[in-house]
């Protein structure tokens, strides 16, 4: 559900959880698609035969998959400034994998809201703790500091555009 705010309200979001997102089920195909792109065509992803003979029991996605899905899944509960004009992969603070993700399972993210800092005008900076939750385990997939830059229109006190 995305959240509409205005740009200097921004600041009172620290704390707050988000809405989970929906489940998303990490298929073959998709493992399959990613390994072709990265070209990391290690066994234990594509290989469902020899990957059912290592202690996975069967194929795993790629951690850097499961991360590269955050772009998808945190959209899905949106912080959605007035006046947004785009919203910019800023980076990670934190990335650690806890537990592999096998091929068949269902991944979905919950974010919660631990920084906003408004870089300059109408640039704001906002650091989420995002949990990678696998459905049907304790144990999450990963867990993150994820950086966003949200970039937002300037209005003057006359409600016209200021040029940038």
């Amino acid at each position: 559900m995305t959240e509409k705010i205005e740009a200097v309200d921004l600041p009172s979001l620290v704390g707050k959880e988000m809405e989970p997102s929906a489940w998303l089920e990490i298929t073959q195909e998709r493992v399959d698609q990613f390994a072709d792109a990265t070209n990391d065509h290690q066994f234990i992803h594509v290989d469902p035969e020899r990957a059912a003979q290592t202690p996975f029991g069967g194929p795993i996605a790629h951690g850097f998959l499961s991360l590269s899905l955050l772009s998808y899944l945190n959209m899905q509960s949106p912080i959605v400034p007035d006046n947004l004009v785009m919203v910019i992969n800023y980076g990670s603070d934190k990335v650690r994998y806890l537990m592999p993700v096998r091929v068949g399972k269902r991944l979905r993210s919950k974010q919660k809201v631990l920084e906003v800092t408004e870089k300059t005008p109408g640039r704001w900076l906002i650091k989420n703790a995002v949990t990678v939750e696998i459905e049907g385990e304790e144990t999450p997939a990963l867990i993150a500091e994820i950086l966003s830059m949200m970039v937002v229109e300037q209005v003057s006190p006359t409600n016209t555009k200021v040029a940038e």
